[in-house]
């Protein structure tokens, strides 16, 4: 059974932003962490805040490289390879959601 428009190529790409109770959480973690959990919770909280700070082309650049990255992709990312590549990880994609996707990956290099 398929949802009514969700069965087929999907030009559009969301990016969703959950980071509030994360850090809040995390927060609360590290007020009551014994000095040996300390570091890493805090390390958490500052990695969670930057996921936070980056703009959403910058998440998509990312997202691009790691989901290359998972079906063993290492060429130049403006080619046609990198978008069939793209499309390979991500069979739901259309051709137009990956080359925009691909732009946003050339436009943030790492």
């Amino acid at each position: 059974m398929n949802i009514t428009g969700l069965s087929g190529k999907s030009d559009a790409v969301l990016v969703i932003r959950d980071t509030e109770p994360i850090v809040a959480a995390l927060r609360g973690a590290l007020a009551e962490a014994s000095p040996e959990e300390r570091p890493g919770l805090e390390r958490a909280v500052a990695l969670v805040e930057a996921a936070a700070d980056a703009s959403e082309e910058r998440l998509r650049a990312d997202w691009v490289r790691t989901r290359l990255a998972d079906v063993g992709y290492d060429g130049e990312i403006d080619s046609v390879r990198a978008v069939r590549a793209l499309r390979q990880a991500e069979p739901r994609l259309s051709l137009l959601a990956a080359v925009q996707l691909q732009k946003a990956a050339v436009a943030h290099p790492e």
